[in-house]
């Protein structure tokens, strides 16, 4: 009887780390950091008309098109998405993924999306970059990149545009540390690749969005040029 209860116990806990992965999916966390400007920050008293065209090129290009994209990858190969687990066939899914990023930019460029909207693209494609060069000898966690991405994200938005960001803060640092614990438990990676995959995430995203950070880059292109 015990060992019946320990066995739907584990059963039911692997059920609930694979409904985990599946609603922090990476694909979701740009499409969910534009939605969460145009709601909660000053961004909302844009124009409806021009917040839906935005989010519409986002959800295309980091959602719709990665997903449809690697979905006919697996189905022309007969692959499980569990085989896409595995390091050597994560590359086809990371280059589908980065190409419809690439277009994503060229598109917002051409929209004239303010830098810190883009920067969020950006950000993404610079972390997918790294997991795919960081791959060829460890895998890291593309789940807990988009977590680091989400709280560098908050941190770098406080500093942009002054608002005290500890209550998200706390929210998603317990996201984070739920999902990373999920994808050990599924066994899709060790405790250094979450950690890694989050540093990456973290790091890139400050790099990138954060005001001070984008005036050195400044600084730095003058000085360079």
């Amino acid at each position: 009887m015990a060992i019946e209860q320990h066995i739907i116990a584990d059963k039911n806990l692997i059920r609930t780390a694979r409904v985990i992965s599946m609603i922090f999916t990476p694909f979701s966390i740009p499409f969910m950091a534009f939605l969460i400007l145009f709601v909660f920050s000053y961004l909302r008293i844009m124009p409806l008309q021009y917040k839906l065209i935005v989010l519409g090129v986002v959800y295309c290009f980091t959602i719709l098109m990665p997903t449809l994209t690697i979905f006919l990858f697996r189905k022309i190969n007969g692959f499980t998405p569990e085989d896409l687990t595995e390091r050597k066939r994560r590359y086809v899914p990371f280059i589908l993924t980065i190409t419809s990023y690439v277009f994503c930019l060229l598109m917002m460029h051409r929209l004239n999306i303010p830098w810190y909207m883009t920067g969020i693209i950006f950000a993404s494609l610079i972390v997918m970059i790294i997991c795919v060069i960081v791959n060829l000898k460890w895998k890291l966690s593309e789940h807990m990149a988009g977590a680091g991405a989400i709280i560098g994200g908050l941190v770098a938005f406080s500093a942009l545009f002054g608002y005290n960001p500890v209550g998200w803060l706390c929210i998603f640092i317990l996201v984070a540390g739920v999902l990373g614990t999920a994808r050990i438990i599924l066994q899709h990676h060790t405790l250094g690749e979450v950690m890694g995959g989050f540093a990456v995430g973290l790091i890139c995203t400050l790099l990138v969005l954060h005001p001070l950070s984008k005036l050195l880059f400044r600084l730095f292109s003058i000085f360079l040029f």
